[in-house]
């Protein structure tokens, strides 16, 4: 309170100086980056699930054709091309045999480009 007298009786003016201001422009930058970033990595990985999740579908849905088939499947290296949300993925069957013979092992890669977004793994029996 004393302090405020003499103030006025100085009569200096009152408020912030340059330098206070320059501290608290910092921080809040420093704030507005943190916020920034934070939201980017958000934004990055729920585009992530999306991909994930249409790759799932694609592999889910190549691996249920073999088994509808009703076919032991070959063994060898298949591609083809998997349509979802307006994206198209490339899936990669490669089918390699087991110790047992009425078993093959099939996985299945979703690639986006040169990307991979997924592998599944399943075995596949005799019907």
């Amino acid at each position: 309170m004393a302090s405020r007298r003499i103030a006025k009786a100085r009569g200096e003016a009152k408020g912030f100086t340059l330098v206070e201001v320059l501290v608290a422009l910092g921080i809040v930058a420093t704030a507005l980056l943190a916020g920034l970033q934070a939201t980017s990595a958000l934004t990055r990985h729920a585009q992530r699930q999306v991909d994930v999740l249409l790759a799932q579908v694609c592999a889910e849905n190549e691996l249920i054709k073999l088994r509808l088939s009703r076919q032991m499947p070959g063994v060898g290296d298949a591609s083809m091309t998997c349509e979802q949300a307006g994206r198209v993925f490339s899936v990669v069957l490669a089918v390699r045999p087991t110790p047992n013979t009425n078993f093959r092992r099939v996985d299945a890669q979703v690639l986006d480009g040169e990307t991979s977004v997924l592998r599944l793994s399943t075995v596949v029996g005799r019907f």
